[in-house]
């Protein structure tokens, strides 16, 4: 039986900066009443043009940081991070219940399996390339016509609040102009900063589309991980949820806090 005050302790969210504000959002719909930490390491972004090593040594950093905080489950929302090192994280601090974040590939396959209609998966270079994603690919393949686009540009114009702007336009016409006569059904959101672009993709494809992502599958996965272990909070209150930025900049503070409100 945990106590009290272990079910009281803050769930912890990281991201390689402010894209996992797209995930914290799930997670406070989905459990108003937890207390969150949210940390953006913008100052290391993009993770994923970075070595798999190397966003490891990142995400290790990040789980030290979340256990001196005493927090009681930590969420990697980047789905970058978790290919490159959520299993070995599991292994190496098995108390703590971490979840991570994988392309949504397979809620995509499965609603447009069949049709012959084209899946476009935007994500950064390595989470295209690690195993986790070639292992999703391979078994979905067969189902749908499934397109990988590496979009490493777009994380950087989500930090830097392009999320309009003209250069995004510019950026994704080229990026997706291969695929504009294609029948695409939808598109899988494989990073958790492109949420943020949704208006900006459906424009440049010059069509409206369905858009799948992890952020659902992971909330509901975490729950499920806390009402397992009975440390879901019990508290009436609405829960607290704290901010912050490895940049320590107030203004990517105060543009974090306005992704979360929107």
């Amino acid at each position: 039986m945990k106590t009290n005050e272990e079910r009281q302790r803050p769930i912890a969210v990281f991201d390689s900066g402010m894209g996992g504000i797209s995930v914290l959002k799930e997670l406070y719909r989905l459990m108003p009443h937890e207390d969150f930490i949210y940390m953006g390491d913008s100052k290391n972004a993009p993770y994923g043009e970075r070595e798999t090593e190397e966003v490891y040594r990142l995400s290790k950093g990040w789980v030290e940081y979340f256990i001196g905080k005493r927090a009681k489950a930590i969420v990697i929302a980047c789905n970058t991070a978790t290919s490159a090192a959520a299993a070995r994280l599991r292994a190496e601090y098995p108390q703590m219940p971490i979840i991570g974040l994988e392309p949504a590939l397979k809620p995509a396959a499965l609603a447009y399996g069949g049709t012959g209609r084209t899946i476009l998966v935007l994500a950064t270079s390595l989470t295209l390339r690690e195993e986790k994603f070639k292992q999703l690919l391979a078994q979905y393949r067969d189902k749908a016509r499934i397109c990988p686009v590496p979009a490493p540009e777009l994380v950087e114009l989500v930090e830097q609040d392009d999320i309009d702007g003209a250069r995004m336009d510019a950026y994704l016409s080229a990026l997706l102009s291969p695929y504009i006569d294609e029948d695409i059904a939808a598109v899988v959101l494989g990073c958790t900063h492109f949420p943020f672009a949704k208006h900006a993709i459906a424009k440049a494809l010059g069509r409206e589309t369905e858009f799948f992502d992890g952020a659902f599958g992971a909330s509901k996965q975490l729950k499920r991980q806390l009402e397992k272990g009975q440390l879901l909070a019990d508290r009436n209150r609405p829960g607290s949820v704290l901010i912050e930025n490895s940049t320590g900049s107030p203004e990517m503070l105060s543009l974090s806090e306005r992704l979360f409100a929107k």
